[in-house]
């Protein structure tokens, strides 16, 4: 399938920032908000001609792969229905709060895109977007055969789902890595190896967990090739899971 056009549910830093990347990319992008179309006018005036704004159902429509970018404790709001068969890339990570958790991945029961899965009945859920910033994305794109060429983990349990979207990353400018199964996710998640450090290098010591956010957020991207991510993945070791910053 060619990609022309990418739905992007959520608009906070990682949605804006994919946005801003697939447009610079030469694709066209449906935006959408859990609030209304209006309030998106100063982001698609930014991203021009290319852009404009729908409620999530119709951005989900209107993608040929979707970009589900809202808060994990959210993805039980996306449009399920109009996601039905369409490729889902989920960049969201667990981050339990004291008022917030979910047992299941509490205990490694699952992982994250595991349940959202479990939420898009007949979507194709593939992991992916969600262990570099957006200032890394836009620094870090490359041409394909670039040697400094970044690469990016994906993860999925649907064959043709995955090819999309590693073509997709392709487009935005990044070689890919597969993980394997959604099952296999946690690889790439918050406190392994392949978490934002790869992309951003070595932090200031001493920092805490808001701090670091902070720092990661601005840092400069380091590129990061298909051979070092494969070694981070392999070299990963599952522990508790999600981000905490309490």
């Amino acid at each position: 399938m060619s990609i022309t056009t990418l739905g992007v549910i959520g608009t906070g830093m990682v949605g804006a920032g994919v946005a801003r990347r697939a447009v610079d990319a030469g694709l066209n992008v449906v935006l959408s908000n859990s609030r209304h179309p209006d309030l998106l006018a100063g982001l698609v005036a930014e991203l021009g001609g290319r852009a404009r704004a729908a409620r999530p159902a119709d951005a989900a429509r209107a993608g040929d792969v979707v970009l589900a970018a809202v808060p994990l404790a959210a993805h039980e709001r996306l449009p399920r229905a109009e996601l039905a068969g369409k490729t889902v890339i989920d960049p969201m990570n667990y981050a339990p709060r004291p008022d917030w958790a979910l047992p299941e991945l509490d205990r490694n029961e699952l992982t994250s895109s595991e349940l959202v899965q479990r939420h898009l009945v007949g979507a194709r859920v593939v992991k992916a977007l969600h262990n570099i910033g957006p200032r890394q994305l836009l620094d870090l794109h490359r041409p394909s055969g670039a040697p400094d060429r970044t690469a990016l983990p994906l993860s999925g349990d649907d064959p043709d789902a995955k090819k999309e979207a590693a073509d997709l990353l392709d487009i935005l400018g990044f070689d890919t890595v597969d993980l394997g199964p959604l099952s296999d996710s946690w690889r790439s998640e918050p406190n392994t190896p392949l978490y934002a450090l790869p992309y951003v290098g070595q932090p200031p010591a001493g920092l805490t967990p808001q701090q670091f956010v902070t720092w990661a957020q601005q840092a400069p991207g380091v590129p990061a090739p298909a051979p070092r991510i494969e070694e981070l993945a392999a070299a990963a070791v599952r522990g508790p899971a999600g981000f905490r910053m309490h």
